[in-house]
């Protein structure tokens, strides 16, 4: 099993004056502890459950670029990108930036998108639930048409491209791996089994029940359930003193056990001294070999 940083809180002592180095040390201590990947939200509002929309949130995709300055090793992706906020050729163009300037770490990690709040407050396109779903389809096939050899036009129902052209290409080949992020089991998991190369599913007593649907769909599409990369979204909270890394360890085992391949999801107390290396010291190694 492998782990990622999701990092969602940009609230941390010093302000906005320090953020630029907490963040960047933050990153280089989660390569260093062994992470596989660091991740940040794709959200320009700070969302209800982490704080109120006012506290600190930096923008998802320039972000990225930042750590891919900081860091030689993880991958890099959001988690996940709200389809309506960008348009799909802007969003590829985006990510294949990304890959190039990382040396091929990104990924691309999108969704239907949900908080209208902040839509609305920014002015930002939100049209329906329904219509956000097919112009995540639509974006989806947008996506692998610039990754691929074809330039040619896109003619779909919201989206119309004269020329799909992306040069340069993405390092990553066949392209950057494609998360989506969502549990809905008749058009999430669905598009997960026809599009993606990895899902990522909040860790709930329905998780089992979630992975199910998904080999379902993958068996009517006549896709290799195996092939997708299964990732659990969490929180990590290993104790003020490091009380709670058994029942951590645990966890996980649990979640292996499921068939998640990377657990993934922030960490209490992220930018206090020690707790990344901890994480490296006694968590990481105990479930690389599951």
């Amino acid at each position: 099993m492998k782990l990622g940083l999701h990092i969602s809180d940009f609230t941390w002592d010093g302000g906005p004056v320090a953020l630029r180095g907490t963040l960047g040390d933050i990153a280089v201590r989660a390569e260093h502890a062994g992470y596989d990947r660091v991740s940040v939200m794709d959200h320009l509002w700070q969302i209800a459950h982490l704080g109120p929309p006012e506290h600190e949130m930096l923008e998802a995709y320039t972000t990225l670029g930042f750590l891919a300055a900081k860091t030689e090793r993880v991958k890099l992706l959001t988690v996940v990108t709200a389809v309506v906020y960008r348009d799909p050729g802007l969003l590829a163009k985006a990510v294949t930036t990304l890959d190039i300037l990382s040396g091929g770490r990104a990924m691309l990690g999108i969704g239907a998108a949900w908080n209208e709040e902040e839509s609305r407050g920014l002015g930002l396109f939100f049209p329906s639930t329904a219509e956000r779903f097919e112009r995540l389809e639509e974006a989806l096939q947008i996506c692998l048409q610039m990754w691929s050899d074809d330039e040619g036009p896109f003619e779909g129902t919201h989206y119309r491209l004269a020329r799909t052209l992306n040069s340069p290409q993405s390092l990553s080949r066949p392209h950057p791996p494609i998360l989506i992020g969502g549990a809905g089991e008749r058009k999430t998991l669905r598009m997960v089994a026809q599009y993606a190369d990895a899902c990522n599913i909040f860790d709930t007593p329905e998780l089992a029940h979630k992975l199910e649907v998904l080999r379902e769909h993958c068996e009517r599409l006549g896709r290799d359930y195996d092939q997708i990369e299964k990732t659990a979204q969490l929180r990590f909270d290993l104790g003020p003193n490091g009380e709670r890394v058994d029942q951590t360890i645990e966890h996980l085992h649990e979640l292996a056990g499921l068939g998640i391949e990377v657990a993934h999801g922030g960490l209490a107390d992220v930018s206090k001294p020690g707790t990344l290396e901890l994480m490296g010291e006694r968590v990481i190694p105990a479930v690389a070999d599951l």
